[in-house]
């Protein structure tokens, strides 16, 4: 299959891009920079022609009308090239990129609707099919800052501890993520559509500008807080990961607070509300930890290297249990409230273990009672 991609090089375009050719279609990239004949060849067999080509920043206004208009007829022509060839395959399906700015008066949105009425005119004429989606601010990795993407310039900033200017925190903005737009439109390689019809990217998200500033803090407060975000809502998760995305490469690493003493070091890794904690320690030989029990809280210990041996004992009996690990094992053991537990180092080696506990460590209200395991 092939498909031809205008405006390959902008942000909805390399993204687009990148999955069509994953999906092992060929793809045809027009930009700015393309030869002039390059969209005739382009167009002649494919099946599907993504028309992304615009602008939305111009230096003067009229530009609307010549970068979002002209740009479609360049397609036109290319079109009726094709069909004055005499092909035998059927037109490509023409999917357009438009903007919800279409609702509205202005020259981006005035060029924008005129794009569409365009395209209606011309499907009309030619019997070629064509979607046209009409999106609102589409947010994801890839997308130039301090441009036209509100989400992009927060994300890039904020990871840069720099600042941001919020004209009105109160302003409300509806976006959808990039990954859901190219999915959407890669469903046009297999359904086609027939005559002109309105394409829709679900879902879409809403948020202030000033929640939407104070989402994007969280984040890169995490590395201090260790408070991770909630991943299950699905805003969050693609915001996260468009964040995550403007983190400089020699940023990408930060250390963790470290606590020592004479049995080794231990640092928390993270923290959240939904899932408690998790923490790592390397412990010297010899040196044993814990010897408390919870009345609440559950844990799990996992050791990632070396050798251990992890003892229980009710604090209502006297028998102890005995579980030895080590790190080539990849065991976890769970510790249940009401058990005094321990973990020594037996080897002759650092002992690594990762902990998982059911609730964040309150220090006012620890739920960690001090008991020897081994009475005696």
């Amino acid at each position: 299959m092939k498909a031809v991609v205008t405006g390959a090089k902008g942000f909805i375009g390399r993204n687009l891009v990148v999955a069509l050719r994953r999906a092992r279609v060929d793809v045809a990239e027009i930009d700015v920079d393309s030869a002039p004949d390059a969209l005739c060849a382009a167009v002649c067999g494919a099946a599907v022609v993504f028309h992304l080509a615009g602008v939305n920043r111009p230096e003067d206004e009229r530009e609307f009308l010549t970068g979002n208009v002209g740009s479609l007829d360049a397609l036109f022509a290319a079109l009726d090239q094709l069909r004055a060839t005499g092909a035998p395959s059927a037109p490509p399906l023409v999917v357009l990129s438009s903007s919800t700015q279409a609702n509205h008066d202005n020259p981006y949105g005035r060029s924008k609707l005129a794009a569409e009425q365009a395209l209606e005119a011309f499907a009309a004429r030619t019997g070629t099919s064509a979607v046209i989606y009409r999106l609102p601010g589409v947010f994801g990795k890839w997308c130039r800052p301090d441009y036209n993407s509100v989400v992009a310039t927060f994300c890039h900033h904020i990871a840069r501890d720099q600042p941001i200017a919020i004209s009105d925190p109160a302003r409300v903005v509806e976006l959808v993520h990039i990954d859901d737009v190219v999915g959407q439109f890669m469903t046009h390689l297999e359904c086609q559509a027939v005559g002109v019809t309105r394409g829709e990217v679900r879902p879409a998200f809403t948020a202030s500008l000033g929640e939407l500033a104070d989402r994007i803090r969280g984040f890169r407060a995490m590395r201090h807080t260790l408070l991770v975000a909630d991943a299950s809502d699905p805003f969050t998760r693609r915001l996260l990961g468009t964040y995550t995305s403007y983190l400089q490469p020699g940023d990408l690493a930060y250390p963790l607070q470290q606590r020592t003493d004479a049995r080794g070091t231990l640092a928390e890794l993270l923290k959240s509300p939904h899932f408690g904690q998790m923490f790592v320690s390397r412990t010297n030989p010899g040196f044993s930890r814990g010897n408390h029990y919870h009345d609440i809280k559950v844990e799990k210990f996992c050791v990632l290297d070396g050798d251990a041996v992890i003892r229980f004992r009710s604090i209502l009996g006297d028998e102890v249990t005995e579980h030895r690990l080590s790190g080539t094992d990849f065991k976890v053991v769970d510790i249940p409230p009401g058990m005094t537990h321990s973990i020594e180092n037996v080897g002759s080696t650092e002992m690594i273990v990762l902990f998982w506990a059911s609730e964040i460590l309150d220090p006012q209200r620890p739920d960690a009672h001090n008991l020897e395991v081994l009475r005696g």
